[in-house]
């Protein structure tokens, strides 16, 4: 008898790296996934262990990466403690996403240097059940302070190598993700070394003209973070930031896809201009996620929430209360989106841009079994994280 931790069988449809199967099986072992069998080869194979039987009612995707999240369900990552970051583990599973990027926000050198280390021990104390938390996002300091967005005007700073460098060793090179104007770093030596560091940047908060953006992407801008927000929109003589999604194929662009920070209109026009292979859906959410309305903080500033919208006092966005599951019905609203473009939106392509789709992003043999099953409405009837039910509709 061949010993398995896991058995999930009788998948209508396993959306695998190349291709969709249908009636498959997986097989889990220690976390990672060790055959994908087809209908012939199940009968044949012996298991013991935990078995999920899909009944060819489910559809098997990767799990989802969420590479832009500050916080949810009455935590923040700035709050810079285990628990906080234990309650993401715990909760966003719940959602379908099976890892995330702990997300910063411009705040005093100190602030984020203890979000950082809280970080850094997190990872160090080793594997946890729940969503697997891959690395930071650091969204700013270093940004333009007239696209701040809620971003507190009063800590953003200069491109600064040393202090990034602090941050990064504070970090055990967790940071994967920076968001930066890059028409502040005039010399590009800030855009140059971070790139060749292997950290993922990305234009945002920025009022970079199109020239501007199209420079940053020669010496190693990557992406856009969170497109068409607190960045310049397209204009007939600068199609500026968002026109430069359109037309550079080496960037990706971050989409917040929950029809207010972009209407479902411009959200078709991203989908039809940029396309699966290059946008990452994201949520951008703050602490009110999964809570009821009313009156949060984000970034030390008061935030009101109210039918679906979290903003400021004075009225501007403040992150999101979004669900991954929610982020990805809305984009399948959209004409022309199939599974496997949200396969590509929210696996694939977070993997692969920060550097660790040799683990994470899709359903391979030998990578983490990181799973989301869903039924016909999209709805999700278990949500698996390294190869353990984090997630089970009741």
């Amino acid at each position: 008898m061949e010993s398995t931790t896991l058995l999930i069988k009788n998948v209508r449809e396993a959306y695998l790296h190349q291709e969709v199967v249908e009636n498959a099986s997986i097989v889990v072992e220690n976390g990672e996934i060790t055959h994908i069998l087809k209908e012939e080869e199940l009968a044949n194979f012996s298991f013991d262990g935990e078995v999920i039987d899909a009944k060819n009612e489910f559809r098997l995707l990767p799990g989802f990466i969420d590479a832009h999240i500050h916080g949810g369900y009455g935590v923040d990552v700035m709050d810079a403690t285990p628990e906080a970051l234990q309650t993401l583990a715990d909760n966003l599973p719940s959602e379908g996403t099976t890892s995330y990027l702990a997300t910063t926000i411009t705040q005093s050198d100190e602030e984020i240097s203890n979000a950082l280390k809280n970080v850094a021990a997190w990872a160090k104390a080793g594997s946890k059940v729940g969503a697997d938390l891959v690395g930071v996002h650091l969204e700013g300091p270093f940004v333009e302070a007239t696209k701040a967005g809620a971003q507190p005007k009063q800590y953003i700073v200069e491109p600064d190598l040393n202090k990034f460098q602090t941050w990064q060793e504070e970090a055990n090179q967790q940071i994967r993700t920076i968001t930066m104007a890059p028409e502040r770093d005039k010399t590009g030596e800030f855009i140059k070394t971070l790139y060749q560091s292997g950290v993922n940047v990305s234009a945002g908060h920025t009022d970079a003209s199109f020239q501007q953006i199209k420079d940053a992407a020669k010496i190693g801008v990557r992406q856009l973070t969170h497109l068409c927000n607190a960045m310049n929109g397209i204009h007939h003589r600068d199609i500026g930031a968002v026109g430069a999604a359109f037309q550079l194929k080496d960037l990706h662009a971050e989409l917040i896809s929950d029809g207010i920070h972009v209407v479902p209109e411009m959200l078709q026009l991203i989908f039809n201009n940029v396309g699966s292979e290059r946008i990452i859906i994201i949520t951008d959410s703050m602490r009110a996620k999964g809570l009821e309305d009313g009156e949060y903080e984000l970034g030390g500033q008061p935030v009101f929430v109210k039918d679906g919208e979290a903003t400021l006092d004075n009225g501007s966005l403040a992150g999101s209360i979004l669900k991954m599951i929610d982020a990805v019905k809305n984009m399948m609203q959209l004409e022309g989106v199939e599974l496997t473009d949200i396969v590509k939106m929210t696996s694939v392509n977070p993997a692969k841009q920060v550097g660790i789709f040799d683990r994470k992003g899709s359903i391979e043999v030998g990578k983490d079994a990181d799973f989301v099953l869903l039924d016909d409405a999209l709805d999700i009837a278990y949500t698996i994280c390294r190869g353990k039910v984090a997630y089970q509709r009741a």
